[in-house]
């Protein structure tokens, strides 16, 4: 190949561009663990580490939590202190083993950039603070978990997390719940208004729920269409009653307004809480369906409990 074709197909990123990324790098980029092998559903999720302890392990009280069950429930510590980041085994059944070696129960270990961590079976990639890679995983998996319309999660996003919650409710006996809602009559706004005019509204809903409607905890997902999901940890019903009727009532008072043109918008809202013995997100998830169905059965613009 000639260096003319060669130059034809390469795309050099400038200097100042790179230079830009490591810089943003090095300010916004946490040290993190991301995982390289290990239960499907957790590959390639990167943990940042920007708090002074962790614990990593099954137990769903661990503020890294992997479910797999050649990982302990308490397996590893992890501090960062003055820059430093330091991992220790917590006694665990299958050990703790950095780049081949085994550690010893208790004792403190100094990762560095690129050390890989097997815990059991799941292998972890140690990224220190300002790695590029960091960075850029991190706004991959962003990208990639969130609506480019709505800003909300992605209904792929809320699959994952759901088993997770009902797990996480079911061990520490909290209370869990889910609102499900959508647009009435969507279709019209698209047939009467157009389809710019229905994205509109669509937008102007995500950033009404993400930052008035919702509590820093709690996971709003576009579950598809003008279908959205949001779910309540640790939240009784009576308390996920009154945040979808809040959602109901601000929906219905707000003007959305598209090219000078008012567009009326309702929600129907179905509200569900976990049952002592519910141990199925696809069942839990069903009953607040159901009662969003009922709303829109019941004439719409309503709230209803599963």
């Amino acid at each position: 190949m000639s260096s003319e074709d060669f130059s034809e197909k390469t795309n050099i990123v400038s200097g100042d561009t790179f230079s830009g990324r490591l810089r943003q790098a090095a300010n916004e980029a946490p040290p993190a663990l991301v995982v390289l092998m290990g239960p499907p559903a957790y590959v390639g999720k990167q943990f940042p580490l920007d708090k002074s302890e962790y614990i990593l392990g099954r137990s769903h009280e661990c503020s890294i939590q992997i479910d797999d069950k050649s990982v302990s429930r308490n397996h590893v510590r992890v501090q960062i202190s003055a820059g430093e980041v330091i991992i220790a085994d917590m006694d665990s059944a299958n050990k703790t083993v950095v780049n081949g070696s085994t550690l010893q129960a208790g004792v403190p270990f100094k990762l560095r950039n690129n050390d890989q961590i097997k815990t059991g079976n799941v292998i972890l990639k140690f990224l220190e603070k300002g790695n590029i890679e960091a960075f850029t995983n991190r706004e991959l998996n962003e990208k990639a978990s969130r609506d480019a319309l709505t800003g909300a999660f992605t209904k792929g996003a809320l699959i994952e997390r759901g088993p997770e919650v009902i797990k996480r409710a079911e061990t520490l006996g909290e209370e869990l719940s889910v609102i499900i809602f959508d647009i009435d009559f969507f279709k019209k706004i698209n047939d009467q208004y157009g389809h710019p005019a229905g994205d509109h509204v669509l937008r102007e809903m995500g950033r009404i729920v993400a930052t008035k409607l919702t509590r820093a905890d709690d996971f709003f997902a576009r579950y598809g269409g003008e279908e959205f999901v949001i779910i309540l940890i640790n939240t009784p019903l009576r308390s996920a009653l009154e945040i979808s009727e809040r959602i109901r009532a601000t929906i219905e008072g707000t003007s959305f307004q598209f090219e000078g043109r008012v567009i009326p918008v309702t929600v129907s809202v179905g509200v569900a809480n976990r049952l002592a013995a519910e141990t199925s997100w696809e069942a839990f998830f069903k009953r607040g369906d159901d009662a969003l169905y009922a709303s829109k059965q019941g004439g719409r613009n309503r709230v209803t409990k599963g």
